[in-house]
């Protein structure tokens, strides 16, 4: 690839990355009656920031090296981990699957001798991310998402406890995920050249992760355990609704043998997340069969799905030719300050890309290598393009906050906490 389009990439990457920070000033912009309110609306849409700048790239390649070349780049990105997240967001999201996972909460958290609200506020945002390292980071990310959305924020105006909350959900879902091989993209992309199985990743990640998703949980409910019991709201799928809420017209539940048959669907999409052609099908599957059995549905999440994927394969073409100068900065850390660099990194850049750069260095030792993917884990919650279903969490919770955009500066200061608490398990030893 000629110098000068590498430049101009990582010129347009920094300008997104500008744009990320600035989406909230854009949606101000579009709540204001105007001629170009709906071209504020669009530039405040964070889900699509760094597909246009990725088209704009192409557009510029193709002009100045032709189409064959544009085309070229294009198809060599692989674009597997967007079409996965927006898959498995779909099937994550469909109401028999949330009643499941919502079932199972209520049931863990009546069984707890605290309040209910309290008791299911806190597995939320522990047990359900930690699920992640089976279900995969986007599935957890997203039911985690749906159920503080649908339990907890739908009707509280309390800003201050909604970004606290963001802030250690997008920490434990990338953290969570570790205790496997195969769940956490920063993970999946070095595991078979490091020589790391699930076993590996439980001796040497999981456990560390496990206390520091409990405490980060903790801390918050703790923090916030006032505000969880005013707050918290009925939702038709078993959490208290206060005396003056008008409660919403009840639904027959789903069948269990519905709620398998999703099941069965997300499992299959998961056993074959590194095939497209097989995952996708499975998809169109199921699409069909939420549209034979539409009394048990609730609309499915193609559009929200189909922004986070459009995300995801922006960060992917733009990302792509970012290794000019990342894997240098990469090679020359010691494992020390690698560890510090790669969690700073990774606000700025995917985790999964990052940690992909790192294993093209040659000469690294395990230390390093423990280092890198620690770092990389541990960064994955301090901004929307940090780690790849934060933009799921995103899109899903977004407009519970004031003018429909979350802030990237206060989603940043909210993850510090339970990022320092992630860096500090991580460096205990083995």
């Amino acid at each position: 690839m000629p110098g000068y389009i590498e430049t101009l990439a990582t010129v347009l990457f920094a300008i997104a990355i500008i744009h990320t920070f600035s989406v909230s000033y854009f949606a101000k912009l579009a709540h204001k009656p105007g001629p170009h309110a709906g071209m504020w609306h669009l530039l405040s849409e964070v889900e699509g920031v760094f597909g246009v700048w990725a088209a704009i790239l192409i557009v510029c390649m193709a002009l100045a090296g032709g189409l064959n070349a544009a085309v070229e780049y294009m198809d060599s990105r692989n674009f597997t981990e967007p079409l996965f997240v927006f898959a498995i967001m779909v099937v994550a999201a469909s109401r028999p699957i949330l009643q499941l996972v919502s079932g199972t909460v209520r049931f863990i958290a009546r069984v707890v001798p605290v309040q209910t609200e309290v008791a299911t506020f806190f597995i939320t945002l522990s047990l359900v991310p930690l699920a992640g390292s089976f279900i995969t980071e986007p599935a957890a990310m997203t039911l985690a998402a749906l159920m503080l959305k649908e339990g907890f924020f739908t009707r509280s105006g309390n800003v201050r406890f909604k970004y606290l909350a963001l802030g250690v959900l997008f920490v434990n879902v990338s953290i969570g995920g570790v205790l496997t091989a195969y769940a956490a993209p920063p993970v999946l992309m070095v595991a078979q050249k490091f020589g790391w199985d699930s076993l590996y990743m439980a001796t040497h990640f999981g456990w560390k992760a496990a206390i520091a998703v409990i405490a980060n949980a903790l801390i918050i409910t703790l923090i916030c355990r006032k505000d969880i019991k005013a707050r918290a709201v009925g939702t038709g799928r078993g959490i208290n609704a206060p005396k003056n809420q008008t409660p919403e017209k009840v639904r027959p539940p789903v069948p269990l043998g519905v709620i398998l048959i999703h099941l069965l669907f997300l499992v299959g999409i998961v056993l074959f997340a590194h095939h497209v052609a097989i995952f996708l099908g499975l998809l169109m599957l199921f699409i069909g069969y939420c549209e034979a059995y539409k009394r048990y549905q609730d609309p499915l999440m193609i559009r929200e799905g189909l922004m986070v994927g459009f995300f995801l394969a922006g960060l992917v073409i733009l990302g792509g030719l970012q290794q000019w100068w990342l894997q240098d900065v990469l090679g020359g850390m010691s494992p020390t300050v690698l560890y510090w660099g790669s969690t700073a990194l990774t606000a700025v850049t995917d985790n999964a890309a990052l940690t992909y750069l790192g294993s093209l260095v040659e000469g690294t030792n395990e230390i390093w290598r423990y280092m890198l993917v620690a770092g990389a884990v541990t960064g994955g919650g301090l901004t929307v393009i940090a780690n790849a279903p934060n933009p799921a969490g995103f899109s899903i919770l977004r407009g519970c906050f004031p003018h429909g955009a979350i802030s990237p500066k206060w989603l940043l200061v909210s993850a510090l906490l339970p990022t320092g608490m992630a860096a500090i398990m991580f460096l205990l030893p083995a």
